[in-house]
Order: structure tokens, then C-alpha cells, then sequence
């Protein structure tokens, strides 16, 4: 069975939750959901599950399924008291992202005069100085990846360090993935590069699509494809009406 873009793309945002443990999985997004499900339901069975609204899933359903066994109850109160105390690893999306991990979901242009309103701050500057945050970014193109966001929602590795240690003390952004490439900051200046392209992605393709010099490395890898077994929990258990596809181009 040959795996399409949006299968890829499931499998490496599953793979940034590998290794977390027992902690809560915020996923935002289709893909991101079925990754965490299939997380979930193959290298990280300790990973913990919302229905989205706030009950903890003993099992896993079928996207807009409801669970059929629950293990625990997690009202907005107490999430929030996850977030703070860090037991969280959320995937958020992004307007704009920039080179040292700054989010924008507020608005675009002037923040007097924003040229569009988005869905404003929201929780983003705590869960970027709280808990693990990764992003999932289905559209890679240099709107989205620029030089600098227009508005600092999720803080970035350059503003938490001129912050100092509160801001740094539990700052991590593992992983980006988006529709071409998975992304990390793992760099001495903790500025983006390229941890992997998908298969079928160039470097000059990754290169044209983002809004900054991003090096591309002639020995980097490509994403994983996922295995047998993965895709038939993607088709079969996870995602059987095919939502990945609508999220991700073909």
C-alpha cells in the first residue's frame, strides 16, 4: 500500500509526540488528531486523549466518534491547571511562524490597524512558556513561514531568552510539520532547519516556499512513510472517512 502526502503528514506529527509518556496530547487540526491517535495506538500507549471538549478517552474512536469507555473527567478549570503545571504537549496551528519559533494567530498587518483579524492571542504565550508546543502548519508557503510575525502570540525561542529563565525555564517547541517538510530548532542559535522533507518534496520546492533563508542540507533525510499496520489504523480505525485529505493536498 503506497501512502499519499496526508498519510506522511499524519505519521510525522504522531512521531512528536514518541517518547513524551504519560502526558496530555493537545492536538489542533485533522491531521494532528489522527496523529495523536495513532500515536496513541502503536509507540505511545501512555499517551493521554480528550474527546475535545472534557472527557480523558480510555480507548480511541474513529474521528467524531464518541468514546466508548472514558477514564477520566477534564473540565476547562483543570486543564488549565495542566497547562501550567506542564503535563501537556499541544500542536497548534499558525497565521505565522518565523525562523525563532514566534506565532502569530492574532492578526495580520499593523496591530492598530490590522489589515485581517484572526482569532486572537488566546492561550498561546502559556502554553509556549509552560508546556511542550509543537505546530502543524498544512499550508507551507511564504505567508505563513516569514522573516517576522506581525503580532507575537506563541513566544519564540529569541523573545523567551531576552525574557530570562522565568520565560526559558520550561520553553520547548519540538517539531514542526507542515504539508512539505517536519522542522525543529535544534541548532546552536535554536533558529529553524530542516529535519526532514517528505518524499517527493525538493529542496529548491521547500526553499521557494518559505519566507526566509532556510538551508536545506544535501544529506537530510526523508520524512518516515508510514508501515502497513499504521496505514490500516489511519484508513481502517482512526480516520475512515478520509478527512486527512481535505486538510492536505494530494
Amino acid at each position: 500500500m503506497s501512502a499519499g502526502r496526508a498519510e506522511v503528514c499524519v505519521v510525522a506529527c504522531a512521531e512528536a509526540w514518541r517518547g513524551d509518556g504519560e502526558i496530555l496530547a493537545s492536538p489542533m487540526g485533522v491531521v494532528p488528531a489522527i496523529g495523536a491517535r495513532l500515536a496513541r495506538l502503536t509507540f505511545a500507549p501512555d499517551l493521554l486523549l480528550t474527546d475535545g471538549e472534557a472527557l480523558l478517552m480510555a480507548d480511541v474512536p474513529a474521528l467524531g466518534a464518541e468514546p466508548r469507555a472514558v477514564e477520566g473527567w477534564l473540565p476547562f478549570r483543570r486543564h488549565l491547571a495542566v497547562v501550567a503545571g506542564g503535563r501537556r504537549h499541544v500542536m497548534m496551528g499558525a497565521a505565522q511562524l518565523d525562523r525563532h519559533g514566534n506565532q502569530n494567530i492574532s492578526c495580520v498587518g499593523d496591530w492598530h490597524r490590522p489589515d485581517r483579524q484572526l482569532l486572537g492571542v488566546r492561550g498561546a504565550p502559556a502554553n509556549t512558556l509552560n508546556n511542550p508546543t509543537s505546530y502543524w502548519i498544512p499550508r507551507h508557503s511564504p505567508r505563513v513561514l516569514v522573516e517576522k510575525v506581525d503580532m507575537v502570540s506563541g513566544v519564540g525561542y529569541d523573545r523567551a531568552a531576552a525574557a530570562g529563565p522565568s520565560a526559558t525555564r520550561f520553553h520547548r517547541i519540538p517539531r514542526v510539520v507542515t504539508d512539505l517538510a517536519v522542522l525543529d530548532f535544534e541548532t546552536p542559535d535554536r533558529t529553524m532547519r530542516v529535519r526532514s522533507l517528505h518524499p517527493g518534496v525538493t529542496a529548491a520546492e521547500l526553499r521557494a516556499a518559505t519566507g526566509f533563508p532556510l538551508e536545506v542540507p544535501q544529506d537530510v533525510p526523508r520524512t518516515r512513510l508510514p508501515s502497513a499496520e499504521e496505514l490500516r489504523l489511519i484508513r481502517e480505525v482512526i480516520d475512515p472517512d478520509g478527512l486527512r485529505a481535505r486538510e492536505v493536498r494530494g
